[in-house]
């Protein structure tokens, strides 16, 4: 039995008419369109320049040369035949009115000088040529209006309002000038032109403002990202610091106290070395002190239980069967003796597990989860793992969209002891983290 092949990238699904899959695409590229079109344009840049398709970037040559094509042999037969115009001189005035509409994709203002000149000056030599009595347009023939047209358009994506304000007055001044020096002739082509090119340019820069303001709102949604990025990282690492008061200060009593011991648990020490311990623990004295004055600082205004005992590893029964009552199934393994493993990695381990479990209960609430700790053959590496599946009911994740804060969290706390975290989705549609923390730095005996 043959099969079909499937359709490829560019072609429309078999289920869906091929009407409406070209009325997708084409307003798909409408709207592309309309979104490259508003993209700003510096100084001698084509517009749609920095558009992202190529046919995009191509589309403003192909529209200036095609109207060009047009309009030059149009506006030379329609001056010499239906305004009398001399050839030579009507070939002269159809290329300054059209030619510089390829000068208007890198430099409109400068087009339009040469082209309002033009104009002024064919509708005078049209008024000294045409017979009084012929039904022809003037001041403005047809195909100046076209070319007009679009010169307002290149106008409005590039130029201020105050300058596309002149321009505007500019053309209506003009007309109105034509209507008081013959009113018979004029048929009101220059009111048709003043109209339109308002409307044009008023079309234009709406559009030119609104992609503006687009691209403004985008730069402040980038930067408030950032900011608010930043803002947790700091929020981490000062309440990382604030936890790892009790294990510094720990260290530091210790040396108080040991320091101060010294002379009565040596005997025999000499008066240089009972003046060194009793300066040692002066001087840990006063680093206690500062750090309290330190932490003073960090603490938070909701400082109620940070002045609690930190948790350490001996803690993850207990979190893991406060994690079982919230709805998770989580299962503990660990398969090492913990009581040796230095006090900031005991509670950072603690905290990526903590963190972990917390994502499992708001991302995936139900999901089967695994927690294991463990160390390396050679005691130089603690291990720990925390994997778990999809949630149980689709759509069910209490959360789903968060600040990042507990990965963040995480990653400060494995930076603080130099290990490594590897997290990431798994392909059932569960989550992994994976923190290997260092026991101990290099050159540390066992």
């Amino acid at each position: 039995m043959s099969t079909s092949p499937p359709p490829g990238p560019d072609e429309p699904p078999s289920d869906v008419p091929v009407p409406r899959a070209l009325l997708t695409a084409a307003r798909t590229g409408l709207r592309d369109l309309g979104a490259a079109l508003t993209l700003p344009t510096g100084s001698g840049r084509v517009p749609l320049a920095g558009a992202p398709r190529a046919w995009q970037r191509a589309l403003p040559y192909v529209v200036a040369f095609g109207f060009v094509a047009v309009l030059l042999p149009v506006t030379i037969t329609v001056l010499t035949g239906d305004y009398r115009v001399p050839g030579a001189l009507a070939g002269a005035l159809a290329v300054a009115q059209t030619v510089p509409l390829l000068l208007a994709l890198k430099r409109p203002l400068h087009a339009w000088w040469i082209i309002f000149a033009a104009q002024v000056v064919g509708a005078f030599t049209v008024l000294a040529t045409d017979p009084a009595t012929a039904p022809h347009s003037w001041p403005w023939t047809p195909m100046t209006i076209v070319g007009y047209l679009l010169l307002m358009v290149l106008l409005g994506v590039r130029e201020s309002r105050r300058t596309l304000l002149a321009v505007w007055l500019a053309t209506g001044a003009a007309g109105l000038l034509f209507e008081l020096i013959s009113q018979e002739r004029s048929d009101g082509g220059h009111v048709l032109l003043f109209v339109l090119s308002g409307v044009v340019l008023v079309v234009t820069t709406a559009l030119r403002e609104r992609g503006d303001a687009q691209r403004r709102l985008v730069e402040q949604e980038t930067i408030s990202e950032a900011e608010r990025a930043q803002r947790t990282l700091l929020e981490e690492r000062t309440r990382i610091a604030r936890e790892l008061h009790d294990v510094v200060a720990h260290h530091m009593s210790v040396i108080t106290v040991q320091a101060d011991s010294a002379p009565y648990r040596i005997e025999g020490l000499p008066p240089a070395a009972r003046e060194e311990f009793t300066t040692i623990a002066a001087s840990a004295r006063e680093s206690l002190t500062e750090m309290r004055r330190l932490l003073a600082v960090l603490r938070s205004e909701d400082a109620q239980g940070e002045r609690a005992p930190q948790p350490g590893l001996d803690k993850l029964q207990q979190l893991v069967e406060t994690t079982v009552r919230a709805g998770v199934p989580a299962e503990l393994s660990l398969a090492a003796d913990l009581s040796g493993v230095p006090q900031a990695v005991d509670l950072s381990g603690y905290r990526i597990v903590q963190e972990a479990l917390s994502n499992v209960v708001r991302h995936a609430p139900g999901a089967a989860t695994r927690v294991s700790v463990s160390v390396s053959s050679d005691d130089e590496q603690l291990t720990v793992l925390v994997v778990n599946g999809p949630a149980t009911t689709p759509g069910s994740a209490l959360e789903t969209t968060g600040t990042g804060h507990g990965l963040v969290g995480m990653r400060e706390r494995v930076r603080l002891t130099g290990g490594s975290l590897d997290v990431g989705p798994l392909p059932d549609g569960g989550f992994r983290v994976a923190a290997r923390l260092p026991l101990r730095t290099k050159g540390t005996a066992p």
